[in-house]
């Protein structure tokens, strides 16, 4: 079978990701003993998950967050900071977005408000 005029196809029909995996696929031995269905699956998995890495990454350029690194799996709790675990775990569910609710973060200089702020944003733009 002729790899390359699928490649062009898939491609010209801006089906990138699953053009540079056929490419893979068609230079592995083992692949062959896959089932159509079961490689028609990765192909397509792997489009998805490029398009949705892509959407992410807009998503997250056009928050233009102050601190970008930021994950709520990452906050710290130590005890001077007086943070609820729970609270923090509820809101990391972003159910608050969903409910069209604001979340209003308060507490003393160096606490890490913005932190956190930063944190919920990206949870909120992971889902």
């Amino acid at each position: 079978m002729l790899t390359e005029p699928t490649t062009e196809k898939l491609q010209a029909m801006r089906l990138d990701a699953m053009a540079s995996t056929w490419r893979d696929q068609s230079g592995k031995p083992d692949i062959h003993k896959l089932a159509f269905d079961e490689r028609f699956g990765m192909l397509v998995d792997a489009e998805w998950l490029c398009r949705e890495n892509k959407r992410l990454a807009t998503v997250l350029r056009e928050a233009k967050l102050r601190i970008a690194t930021a994950c709520t799996e990452d906050i710290d709790y130590r005890p001077h900071r007086e943070l609820d675990k729970a609270q923090i775990r509820q809101l990391a569910t972003c159910r608050w977005v969903v409910e069209h609710q604001n979340v209003l973060i308060t507490g003393a200089t160096g606490t890490g408000k913005t932190y956190i702020a930063c944190a919920l944003a990206q949870q909120a733009c992971r889902t």
